[in-house]
C-alpha cells in the first residue's frame, strides 16, 4: 500500500554549495489496479536509481544547480514505457524537530497549534503533505527558533494545468494532466525535514472542510513511452531573528521568484460600485423593527432575504447604510439614500441594549435576546461604532447634525473605556453588563480605528490614550511573536483578519501622530502587513474544464486565504489595499506597491452582472465562500461556491477597496 512507508527513503546527497545537502528521494509506481510500489532512490552520480538494483521504467535523473546564493533542484523523468508515477523528496534542513518552526504561506504558521485537532496542526500529526494550491505561495519553510536558521522549497511553476478525478481519496490515476505537485514537513525524526514532490499527495489527512479531516490521497500522472517530464524546486537557506523575520523575507523570496503581475481589472471603480448598488436595493429588509439589507444566510441560487441583522463583520449592516447614503446623493438615486437613512433611524430608536452597545446580530425569527442572552464582540461594535462616525461626520459636512447619534457613540465609547483591561487589552466577547464570555485579546486592535475616530470626531484624549493603549498590547502579544490569531468571529486561529486589524491599527495611529511615535506605528504596521500579505495569492491556481471558477477564467492572483480552519479564497481586503499602497510609499518598499495593483484589479472577477452572473443568481450580489482547491465549506468543492454565502461584507469590502481616500479624509484635520 502506498502510505507512510514511502517517506522511509535512503539519503542522496547533492552538493550544495562546499558542503553537502541531503535530499531524499523515492518514485512510486503503480499499475492499475494494484497497489502502488514504492521504490527507494539513491544518486549515482546525476542519475536517481533503484536502491535495490532492480530495473525501472524510467529513467531519472537530479542536477542541484547554483543560481545566485539559491540552488535550483531539477528532476527529469523519462520514460521507456509508459508508466504512472509519483515522485517524492524530502529535504534534510539540519535543524532540530524540537526548534522548528513552519511558514507555509496562508495556510500554516508556527505549528498551527491554536487549531484544534480536527484541523491541520502538530495536535494530530507531525508529518503533513498538502496540495500546492491550498497555499498563497507554493512554498514550504522552516524557521529554527534556536539558531536563526531558515531553510525553504519553492516550486517553480509549470503552466497551469488540471483535471477532474473520479476520486478523492486513496490511490488515483489523474484523468489528464496537472501542473499541482505536493509540499510540506517531517518532523517526525529529530531532524526537520521539508517534503515536496509531483503529482500531488495529501497525508497523513486530506482537510476537506472546516474542522474535518478525511483519509489521504496519492495521486499518479502518466507518462508516455518517449516522454519526459521535468519538475523545478528552489532551495535556499538564510537567518532570521524571529518567526516575524523569517516570514518577511520568505514572502519577499516568493515575491521576487513568482513576479505576481497586476491583471488587466475588469471594471472600473465607479462601474463596480454601480454594479453593486443592486445589492442595496434587491437585499432591503423592512418589515422588522431593524431595517435592513440581508447580508448572510443567503442562497447563491436565489439570493433572497434571510431573517437575521448583523451589525458588522458577515452583515456590515451599518457601513452598508452609510454606503448606500453616500452613493445615493453624489448619483441622485434617493431610494438608496431613504434605504439607508431608514436603516440608520431604524438602530438608533431600536438597535441598542439597556447598556448602550449595539445588538450584534438578531435572527428576527426568535426575536431581539433578553438582557441577560446578549453577548457582544469587540469586532462587531468597534465596526458598527466606524459606520457611525464615518455617517456623522458626512453630515455634518452636509450642515446636518444627529446629536442622538452623537450621544449613542460617545457612550458606546466610553463603554470601551470601562472594558479596556490594564495590559490595554480587550475581551474578544463580553455580556451587556460589561464581563467577558471570551477573554482572549486577539481581537483588540479591532477596537483601535473606533478610538481613533472617536478622538477625531470628538476630540476627546482618552479615545486616543486607549488606542495607544491597545497597541502597546499588540505590540507585545501578537506583533513581537507573530501571533495572528482570534480576530475572526466564527474560529479562534491563526487568520488573515487578525493580521489586517493589527495594520489597521498601527496605521491609523500613525495618522494622528507624529515624530518618533509615528516612526514607531509605521515600522509595526510594515512587519503586521507581512503576515497580512502572506494570506494573498501570488499566483493562478490551475481548475480544470467544468470547475466554474476556471471556465470563469478566474486568476487567483491577488485574492486571498481565510484562516487556517477556512481553506478558501474571498475578497476580504476593506482598508488593507491602500494602506499597503500607503506603507509602500513611506518605506520605499517597490513590493508592496506592486502587490497593491495585483490585489486592487484582481478583486472585481467575479461582479455579477446580468450578461455574466459569475454563478449567482441576482446581478451586485457578491461571492464570499470561493472554493479554489480540493476543498467545499458544505457543498460543491473546488471550482464552485459554497451554496450558501454573505454577500453584506463583500459588497462592504470592495466598497472600502473602491473608497481609498475614505479614511485620510476622516482622520485629517
Amino acid at each position: 500500500m502506498f502510505n507512510k512507508t514511502f517517506l522511509l527513503t535512503v539519503f542522496a546527497a547533492l552538493s550544495m554549495n562546499a558542503s553537502a545537502i541531503n535530499i531524499q528521494t523515492q518514485i512510486s509506481i503503480k499499475q492499475p489496479g494494484n497497489e502502488a510500489k514504492v521504490i527507494q532512490l539513491q544518486a549515482d552520480g546525476n542519475q536517481l536509481k533503484p536502491a535495490d538494483g532492480k530495473a525501472l521504467p524510467l529513467h531519472i535523473s537530479a542536477q542541484l544547480a547554483n543560481d545566485g546564493n539559491d540552488q535550483v533542484y531539477t528532476v527529469t523523468i523519462k520514460a521507456d514505457a509508459t508508466t504512472y508515477y509519483n515522485f517524492g523528496a524530502q529535504l534534510a534542513t539540519g535543524i532540530k524537530s524540537a526548534d522548528s518552526e513552519f511558514y507555509l504561506p496562508g495556510f500554516w504558521y508556527h505549528r498551527n497549534l491554536r487549531s484544534p485537532k480536527q484541523a491541520p496542526a502538530f495536535h494530530t500529526s507531525k508529518s503533513w503533505n498538502f496540495r500546492e494550491d491550498r497555499l498563497s505561495s507554493p512554498m514550504t519553510s522552516v524557521y529554527d527558533e534556536a539558531n536563526g536558521k531558515s531553510v525553504s522549497v519553492i516550486r517553480l511553476l509549470d503552466s497551469p494545468k488540471e483535471c477532474l478525478t473520479t476520486h478523492q481519496q486513496g490511490e488515483i490515476i489523474l484523468s489528464g494532466e496537472t501542473s499541482l505537485g505536493y509540499l510540506g514537513l517531517d518532523c517526525e525524526q529529530q531532524e526537520a525535514k521539508l517534503t515536496f514532490g509531483y503529482p500531488y499527495i495529501e497525508t497523513p489527512k486530506r482537510y476537506i472542510r472546516k474542522l474535518t479531516l478525511a483519509a489521504p490521497v496519492f495521486a499518479f500522472a502518466k507518462i508516455e513511452k518517449g516522454e519526459t517530464k521535468t519538475i523545478q524546486w528552489r532551495i535556499s537557506e538564510t537567518e532570521a531573528k524571529d518567526f516575524g523575520e523569517h516570514v518577511t523575507l520568505m514572502w519577499q523570496r516568493c515575491f521576487d521568484n513568482l513576479k505576481p503581475q497586476a491583471l488587466k481589472p475588469l471594471f472600473t471603480p465607479e462601474e463596480m460600485k454601480k454594479g453593486l448598488t443592486n445589492y442595496f436595493r434587491q437585499s432591503y429588509v423592512s418589515n422588522y423593527p431593524l431595517k435592513y439589507n440581508s447580508g448572510h444566510t443567503l442562497l447563491t441560487s436565489d439570493c433572497k432575504p434571510f431573517p437575521e441583522a448583523q451589525v458588522g463583520f458577515c452583515g456590515r449592516v451599518l457601513l452598508n447604510a452609510f454606503n448606500a447614503i453616500e452613493y445615493g446623493e453624489q448619483h441622485g438615486e434617493q431610494d438608496l439614500v431613504t434605504m439607508g437613512n431608514e436603516i440608520l433611524e431604524s438602530y438608533l430608536q431600536h438597535g441598542l441594549t439597556s447598556a448602550g452597545y449595539f445588538y450584534d446580530n438578531v435572527n428576527f425569527t426568535r426575536g431581539f435576546p433578553s438582557d441577560d442572552k446578549v453577548v457582544h464582540s469587540i469586532r462587531q461594535q468597534s465596526e458598527g461604532v466606524y459606520a457611525i462616525l464615518l455617517y456623522l461626520k458626512y453630515e455634518k459636512a452636509h450642515g446636518r447634525r444627529h446629536p442622538q447619534w452623537e450621544a449613542r457613540i460617545k457612550g458606546i465609547l466610553d463603554g470601551f473605556l470601562k472594558l479596556q483591561k490594564a495590559d490595554g487589552s480587550f475581551a474578544r466577547k463580553y455580556h451587556d453588563n460589561g464581563t467577558d464570555v471570551d477573554g482572549t485579546g486577539g481581537s483588540t486592535p479591532s477596537s483601535t480605528s473606533a478610538l481613533v475616530m472617536g478622538y477625531r470626531y470628538f476630540g476627546k484624549k482618552q479615545y486616543l490614550e486607549a488606542a495607544r493603549r491597545t497597541v502597546d498590547y499588540l505590540e507585545q502579544n501578537i506583533i513581537s511573536k507573530s501571533d495572528y490569531f482570534s480576530s475572526t468571529l466564527d474560529a479562534n486561529c491563526e487568520d488573515k483578519e487578525a493580521a489586517i486589524a493589527a495594520v489597521t491599527a498601527t496605521y491609523y495611529l500613525a495618522a494622528v501622530t507624529k515624530g518618533k511615535e509615528r516612526q514607531r506605528y509605521i515600522d509595526l504596521c510594515e512587519k503586521a502587513a507581512y503576515f497580512a500579505l502572506s494570506w494573498y495569492y501570488m499566483w493562478d491556481v490551475p481548475f480544470a474544464q467544468g470547475q466554474m471558477l476556471g471556465d470563469l477564467g478566474l486568476k487567483t492572483r491577488g485574492w486571498s486565504n481565510v484562516s487556517v480552519e477556512n481553506n478558501h479564497i474571498d475578497v476580504f481586503v476593506f482598508e488593507l489595499p491602500h494602506i499597503v499602497k500607503w506603507l509602500g510609499q513611506q518605506k520605499g518598499n517597490q513590493r508592496f506597491l506592486q502587490m497593491h495593483d495585483v490585489i486592487f484589479n484582481s478583486l472585481s472577477q467575479l461582479m455579477p452582472t446580468p450578461e455574466r452572473l459569475c454563478g449567482i443568481s441576482v446581478p451586485g450580489f457578491y461571492p464570499e465562500v470561493v472554493q479554489h482547491t480540493t476543498w467545499d465549506y458544505g457543498m460543491n468543492g473546488k471550482g464552485f461556491y459554497n451554496n450558501l454565502f454573505a454577500p453584506g461584507w463583500t459588497i462592504a469590502s470592495l466598497w472600502e477597496m473602491y473608497s481609498p481616500t475614505r479614511t485620510d479624509d476622516f482622520l485629517k484635520k
